[in-house]
């Protein structure tokens, strides 16, 4: 399955209501497809999607809501999910999922309305209270705005006539339709490694990762033995070293070599099997050249074959300057509530470079505000004067 588009109405810290494409909005040229998976007709996605703001401004937020939906998808129970948070303590949310099944070859709208309570025992409990999914074959559409359009059509599924006697209030009526089609997301979550670097697992890393991230490694071997690990790590010139805890690995590596180890092999495994990798803050620890890196693999159809999707945040304007098209970028801001903006739609003309249009203000709320800035200064000035 693949996302095509999420929107989501109800959620506690967003101002308006949230909506995210994946799909290729802008005219695809003959060039350009060589950055972009195609899924049907000429429909594309997008294979690197970055969200950038100032800080504060609800990129993580943004983030939490993604793996929630794809959590939702492949039949995770919301209240054990670790993005639960993102719906806070709302009276009603309301998800628009759409998604391109690759087996069915068939469009489809998953409609997820989902309840809060508050209760002594567990805290805040969800529930989905109404559910419904329709489909379409893609040879049914002709255009690329008939690929939301769902008017007239009866869904295929609904929650309240399924006779799913044992599904829990929080599981989505999904699973029904995944048990028949045997479909199911990859979702890589590194949220939870934004500033912490340890290794999730105990498996060998490319020699040529290793390489590109320390040259002065000259090699290192990961083996598990039932509960045991063994690593071997040896540097240029100097004797082996022997660890048996993989944490002890940060004292011998710097913080970007440990985190490249860990993006790098899963993104490999991302791109030979499809699916997706969420991680917030990807400059972090990392240059530039890292970044760009990670973006350009998955940007390259000769690499990404099976539509492996990079979904990141990062700080660094320089890096909208990666992508030929616009319609993978997102501006978030927060005033008085969080907004996502498509750059397609804010910004038309070819002749600003888009890193300028970002740091110099020309796109709104995307530097930091004068009037803090001045207070600041101010303040500085009184201690330091």
């Amino acid at each position: 399955m693949k996302l095509l588009r999420i929107t989501a109405e109800g959620l506690p810290l967003f101002k308006e209501k949230l909506d995210i494409s994946f799909y290729a909005r802008q005219r695809v040229s003959e060039s350009q497809k060589k950055i972009l998976y195609p899924l049907f007709s000429n429909i594309y996605l997008n294979p690197a999607n970055g969200f950038i703001g100032i800080n504060a401004s609800g990129k993580t937020s943004v983030l939490k809501v993604i793996l929630l939906v794809l959590e939702i998808m492949n039949n995770n129970p919301i209240n054990n999910s670790k993005n639960r948070d993102i719906l806070g303590d709302a009276k009603e949310v309301i998800f628009n999922i759409f998604f391109y099944s690759e087996i069915n070859k068939e469009v489809c709208l998953l409609e997820t309305i989902i309840t809060s309570n508050n209760t002594e025992s567990e805290g805040i409990v969800y529930r989905i209270v109404s559910e419904k999914i329709w489909a379409k074959q893609t040879d049914k559409i002709t255009t690329r705005k008939a690929i939301f359009d769902f008017n007239g059509r009866n869904p295929v599924m609904d929650r309240n006539q399924q006779k799913e006697d044992f599904l829990p209030d929080d599981v989505s009526i999904i699973i029904a339709r995944n048990k028949k089609t045997g479909e199911n997301t990859r979702v890589v979550n590194l949220l939870l490694f934004t500033n912490i670097n340890v290794f999730p697992f105990a498996k060998e890393i490319p020699q040529e990762v290793i390489t590109f991230l320390d040259p002065s490694i000259e090699s290192l071997q990961i083996n598990k033995n039932g509960q045991k690990i063994f690593i071997n790590l040896k540097f240029k010139g100097k004797k082996e070293i022997v660890l048996n805890n993989l944490i002890e690995m940060n004292n011998y590596l710097s913080s970007g070599t440990v985190k490249g180890m860990i993006v790098f092999t899963l993104v490999l495994e991302v791109l030979k099997k499809g699916g997706y990798i969420v991680i917030d803050e990807i400059e972090n620890h990392f240059n530039k050249e890292i970044v760009t890196t990670l973006m350009r693999f998955f940007m390259d159809n000769r690499f990404n074959k099976n539509g492996g999707t990079l979904i990141f945040s990062t700080h660094y304007p320089e890096l909208l300057d990666e992508y030929d098209r616009n319609d993978s970028i997102f501006i978030t801001k927060n005033r008085k509530g969080i907004t996502v903006e498509n750059l397609s739609s804010l910004l038309n003309r070819n002749d600003i470079k888009k890193s300028d249009a970002y740091q110099s203000g020309f796109l709104e709320g995307t530097t930091p505000m004068y009037e803090a800035y001045l207070q600041l200064k101010k303040s500085f000035a009184a201690v330091l004067t």
